[in-house]
């Protein structure tokens, strides 16, 4: 358990005498601690891919814009901004009072190092492509042109200048992503990759990196130069990795930790007869699925690939395995997502289970695989919920033949392995929306998005179709363009969606301020504790 001074609740100090005179007793901080998915790979936010990571990069750094307690898109480091009428050229006013955690000015100097930095064929970031709305990007993250050639200018040291490649109606809420914050120029110049190690770090979020223990926790307090530091409620904010949910439960319950990130599906009962209101539930921008490697031969026939698909009962799934906190999923791109007109599922979405069986079977006759032929290993990174999941598939799989063995692995090196095109059959894996558009799911499969394409699979008409998509106007015929290439997914198959997510997670009466939104964020500087 944790030592009861970390523990997520405001505290008295004693009475103190000094030479016989007793001194008013002051108030201690105010301590979060705050159950959070695992561990980061990388404090670097141009390196990271992960919610965990998103999360952290969330109170460390402010962008341009900011999402609120809501998920509302809100001024953050620029206090306005106005966009040219062809919707090209962004021009944002900094805030004369927004600073560094070091004392310095936040400039729009700082914006384009970091614009640019994150372009850098040699920081190799996996999130490169979600800039390449900006003028050049993409030419300069592929060595072809110099990053001062790209569309990000400093006026001067309160107007940053942006320009786009194409009209892009979702860049304000793309740049709420961690990818969108800025680096402190002097830091990186200086420390290299260790400007990211406590004591280098220096921040302009509403926190400030005090200590990171693998395993244990990273801590972090209130930045006195943020500019809205007077509004800032908790003084330290202790993020606990709980890559086994159960065991955020029970801290949750012992009182140690004010909220959990994510909660053990396979007790839902339990908490919501236990723990009533702070059980929270919330629909949520999300797809689970299956990355199949495709390039191995016993994999790479897609009617092998549809019959796995057709022989997993995503009702099933949904409802005993996650306990109703998810929902059937059929397609890569959740619903609800903004423009989108012409969403397109697997088509046996509405089949009967024992009748897509039936034609699993049937595929894999067609495809040369004879019954209790093929083997797959099902991979996934640790959690409860996961395993289970993992596990009921495989017992699925045996009903239309296929041997499945189980493999998981700790979720600091999972998805690096995957990146890294390690040696699986099928993984799990999981995307939540950085902005509510198609494009931020749809492009995860074009050919040359190495940092998550886990499954390696290229299709020329699938590139050509989200390039066109890149610069069409007209939203309703990019939405069919886009349509058009999720047909194209679906139709090969190259990951399986199995789910669809909601938000789910444990948080205190005493936390004041959470607000449940399609997004999932929850920055501390909006919470306050109570009581």
């Amino acid at each position: 358990m944790l030592h009861n001074v970390l523990r997520a609740t405001v505290f008295a100090t004693s009475l103190l005498v000094v030479n016989g005179v007793v001194i008013a007793p002051a108030m201690s901080e105010v301590i979060y601690n705050r159950g959070n998915d695992t561990d980061p790979t990388t404090l670097d936010h141009h390196k990271t891919s992960t919610i965990a990571e998103a999360n952290l990069m969330r109170e460390l750094y402010e962008g341009l814009v900011v999402y609120n307690a809501k998920a509302e898109v809100v001024p953050g480091v620029a206090e306005s901004w106005e966009v040219s009428d062809d919707g090209l050229k962004y021009t944002f006013k900094l805030r004369e009072n927004a600073k560094w955690s070091n004392g310095d000015p936040v400039k729009a100097s700082d914006f384009v190092f970091s614009f640019q930095r994150i372009q850098d064929p040699a920081v190799a970031a996996p999130y490169a492509n979600m800039h390449y709305a900006i003028a050049n990007a993409e030419s300069v993250n592929k060595g072809e042109k110099k990053p001062e050639e790209m569309g990000v200018k400093a006026v001067d040291d309160r107007t940053l200048e942006i320009t786009l490649a194409a009209p892009t109606p979702y860049f304000l809420e793309l740049l709420t992503h961690q990818t969108g914050l800025p680096v402190h120029q002097a830091s990186v110049e200086k420390f290299g990759n260790d400007f990211t190690k406590p004591g280098n770090m220096v921040t302009n979020g509403a926190y400030m990196l005090e200590s990171f223990t693998p395993n244990d926790k990273i801590v972090m307090k209130k930045n006195p130069n943020f500019h809205d530091a007077a509004n800032v409620k908790i003084d330290v904010v202790n993020f606990i990795p709980f890559e086994d949910r159960s065991a955020c439960l029970r801290r949750f319950e012992a009182g140690e930790v004010l909220s959990c990130s994510d909660i053990p599906a396979e007790q839902m009962d339990y908490m919501r007869e236990k723990l009533g209101e702070q059980v929270h539930i919330a629909p949520y921008l999300g797809s689970y699925y299956l990355p199949v490697k495709v390039k191995k031969e016993k994999l790479s026939d897609p009617r092998v690939r549809h019959a796995i698909s057709m022989a997993i009962d995503r009702d099933f799934l949904a409802k005993e395995i996650w306990r109703e906190t998810m929902l059937p999923g059929y397609s890569i791109v959740p619903p609800g997502i903004s423009n989108y007109n012409d969403p397109v599922f697997l088509e046996y979405k509405d089949m009967d289970i024992l009748d897509r069986e039936d034609k699993a079977k049937e595929l894999l006759k067609e495809a040369g695989v004879e019954e209790g032929e093929l083997s797959v290993e099902l991979r996934y990174n640790t959690s409860e919920n996961h395993k289970n999941t993992m596990t009921a598939i495989a017992d699925m799989l045996k009903n239309i033949g296929i041997t499945a063995t189980l493999f998981e692995m700790e979720g600091t090196g999972y998805f690096d392995y995957m990146k890294q095109d390690g040696d699986f059959d099928i993984t799990r894996a999981g995307w939540i929306g950085d902005y509510s558009d198609p494009q931020n799911f749809l492009f995860l499969f074009e050919s040359d998005n190495l940092g998550f394409n886990y499954p390696r699979w290229e299709n020329a008409e699938y590139d050509a179709l989200m390039e066109k998509a890149e610069t069409t106007l007209d939203l309703a015929e990019r939405s069919k363009i886009l349509s058009q290439a999720e047909a194209i997914f679906l139709k090969e198959v190259p990951a399986i969606p199995i789910l669809y997510y909601s938000s789910r997670a444990l948080v205190s009466s005493k936390l004041k301020g959470w607000e449940d939104n399609i997004q999932d964020v929850h920055a501390t500087r909006y919470l306050s504790i109570e009581g």
